[in-house]
């Protein structure tokens, strides 16, 4: 099997052949030692007599075996079991793997302790994700201080992470490309240029008079035969999305027999290709090619800024202003296994010294095929060192080579339980493109075209008291993933583009008013479709001036809140939520009926009473003071000339206030 990445399906015998083999498992244990683990499992299959509608492995392995003890029988079971599922894993035909390492976590040997971890990796891959947590923490609880204990950490809180995702998916299209795109083997990498798309495939080369593929026993799975051999070469496709108008060809680029070439990408005037190479048993190395008339060079690696013998150079990036290689490497001076690294590319074409991307960017394992949009300065990676959905997951930092914000998982439906590597963009924004996954697949990268979609969130914001709009004032949508600020403009509008459907919370502020916030649950996003508009205004204050709460009222001659009252300091209590630093006091004034010293007594008991019904409102006692007034600072005349009475003076008098003394 090559090495990680370059996905395929590697060569064997010709399945006629099997027919004549005695000893199953030999045959099985001699191809897993070789790494070619699509054919250990067929023969793995045969040695347990497992068949496509069989649903458990029967010994013995053949007619012709004979055990020589039950302990050696059980022996060879168990090590067939464990390899079938190992093999299946590896080729990355998960629902296999979870069945057969469902069958080795009930064996007692310790050899075979590690099954549980790959059981739980399995359930991950299939999106079992409850189940997968269970098992990874059997497997902690059970080997706490094994290395994979770590892995099963991580992949614990990766699993409930993917749960949340897929509870709130992002709006986004994802749909596989033709057939003639996707063919047999693996296809990956796709890169845009010039209206067309290049991609890597691993499709068999014809040879002509000789069959082009086999099949297994149900059909579903193709293999070559040495006659055909998968090879990981570069092809193009007309960039049309209708099937009948894709017309396929392999680039002509004249390579060497024996080299393997993947993941490419082109100078900014398409004179000059730069792809991954490698040949068997040897690292992978960084080459260009140079466009003569409609001819290409042969092509030449990079120097020792970027390749050496003695470590890995892979997925290459040229920046479209055509200033920078990003590419994938795991040499010294990294902060994990592949790191991603750039080089100046200068005038001439020579590069300077690589540079790393920085441990922002890079974690303690492996960080794959880089695209950097220098117009938005957003770097869009792989990587299987943070917490996502599974496998390979695609995210995205914003910075400028050397400075980065922290990488953002793309989420789902981006990233998949899967591996999700090479993002190509199809619009100058990087809205629309290609990526490679194999989300949809029991073995191998096929390409998908992505389409994000947004819905927009926005409206004007006004002065309560004037009704005229609100500008430079701030506003900040918070969710799940954190916040995003702007202001409003000089109408008064904002707006914001949202990429899924998950709880959103909107916050207006300015100097000197009241700031609001305002909750947009699941529930009314569900129902909106690509807009949802709503104006909002906020109430001025200054500090130290009162405000009037109107309609607050008390029991007759008590300190009693009506019911009423209760629903006006509900919304006292929802400004002092929404200004989280802001102190008041609760002040209570009495007209001048009755003894003075009765009226002060009462009106410091009712602004305690307001007080200490905000408390139940779970606002903090040590931001409110209250003050009775009594009828000391009347508002109103409480009688009239000649000392006739005046109600409506007096209902006036009887107010409770609160002003702002700290925001």
């Amino acid at each position: 099997m090559r090495k990680i990445l370059i996905i395929l399906l590697v060569a064997y015998s010709s399945l006629a052949n099997a027919q004549f083999v005695v000893n199953y498992k030999k045959v099985a244990d001699t191809y897993f030692e070789n790494k070619d683990y699509y054919a250990a499992s067929t023969f793995y299959k045969k040695a347990l007599k497992i068949t496509s509608d069989s649903t458990q492995a029967i010994l013995p392995y053949g007619k012709e075996r004979k055990a020589t003890s039950d302990d050696k029988v059980i022996e060879d079971y168990e090590g067939a079991i464990y390899n079938l599922a190992e093999s299946s894993r590896m080729y990355k035909e998960f629902s296999e793997a979870e069945k057969y390492y469902g069958i080795a976590i009930t064996f007692t040997n310790t050899r075979y302790r590690k099954a549980l971890f790959w059981y739980a990796e399995s359930l991950r891959a299939n999106r079992k994700f409850n189940e997968a947590i269970a098992a990874y923490e059997k497997f902690i609880q059970k080997n706490n201080g094994d290395v994979l204990a770590k892995d099963a950490q991580k992949a614990i809180l990766s699993s409930k992470f993917a749960i949340e995702e897929m509870r709130f998916p992002r709006m986004e299209q994802i749909n596989k490309m033709p057939n003639k795109v996707n063919g047999l083997g693996s296809n990956y990498a796709p890169y845009r240029f010039n209206n067309e798309i290049y991609f890597t495939s691993s499709r068999p080369i014809s040879i002509a008079g000789k069959k082009d593929i086999v099949k297994t026993e149900n059909g579903q799975v193709q293999v070559s035969t040495k006659a055909n051999p998968f090879i990981n070469n570069i092809y193009s496709a007309k960039n049309s999305a209708v099937e009948g108008e894709i017309s396929v060809k392999m680039m002509g680029i004249n390579l060497p027999k024996d080299m393997e070439v993947a993941a490419t990408t082109f100078s900014p005037d398409g004179n000059t290709v730069y792809f991954t190479a490698w040949r068997d048993k040897e690292k992978y190395a960084i080459y260009s090619s140079k466009k003569s008339g409609n001819n290409w060079s042969d092509p030449q690696p990079l120097g020792l800024q970027v390749n050496s013998k003695d470590f890995n150079a892979m997925q290459p990036f040229v920046t479209s202003d055509g200033k920078f290689l990003l590419f994938s490497s795991d040499r010294s001076g990294g902060f994990g296994k592949f790191d991603l690294w750039y080089c100046v590319i200068r005038n001439d074409g020579s590069l300077g010294q690589p540079v790393n991307l920085g441990e922002t960017i890079n974690s303690e394992d492996d960080e794959r095929a880089p695209y950097y949009n220098v117009v938005t300065k957003k770097l869009l990676f792989s990587t299987d060192g943070r917490i996502g959905l599974g496998g390979l997951d695609f995210f995205e930092s914003e910075g400028d080579l050397i400075t980065w914000s922290k990488p953002k998982n793309m989420g789902y439906p981006f990233n998949s339980s899967k591996d999700d590597v090479y993002f190509t963009p199809i619009d100058a924004q990087g809205n629309r493109g290609y990526i490679s996954s194999d989300r949809e697949s029991s073995c191998c990268l096929e390409i998908f075209e992505v389409k994000k979609e947004y819905f927009t969130l926005s409206g004007v914001l006004n002065d309560c008291k004037t009704n005229k709009p609100m500008a430079d004032a701030t506003v900040t949508l918070s969710n799940y993933e954190g916040d995003q600020r702007i202001r409003t403009n000089a109408s008064g509008m904002y707006s914001f583009k949202v990429d899924r459907k998950r709880p959103i919370k909107l916050a207006f502020a300015k100097d000197n008013y009241f700031s609001i916030t305002k909750n947009y649950p699941f529930e009314e996003l569900a129902k909106a479709d690509t807009l949802i508009h709503k104006d909002y205004c906020i109430s001025p204050f200054k500090i130290n001036i009162p405000i009037v709460l109107d309609n607050v009222y008390y029991e007759f001659d008590r300190a009693d809140l009506t019911e009423p009252s209760k629903k006006v300091l509900d919304a006292l209590a929802t400004i002092m939520e929404d200004n989280a630093e802001m102190e008041i006091e609760l002040g209570a004034h009495t007209d001048d009926v009755g003894k003075e010293e009765y009226n002060q007594e009462l009106s410091e008991k009712r602004a305690q009473s307001c007080v200490d019904y905000l408390v139940t409102k779970g606002i903090s006692a040590s931001r409110m003071t209250s003050k009775g007034y009594g009828e000391k600072m009347p508002i109103a005349p409480n009688t009239l000339k000649k000392g006739k009475d005046n109600p409506e003076g007096r209902a006036k008098n009887r107010r409770t206030e609160f002003k702002v003394t700290k925001k």
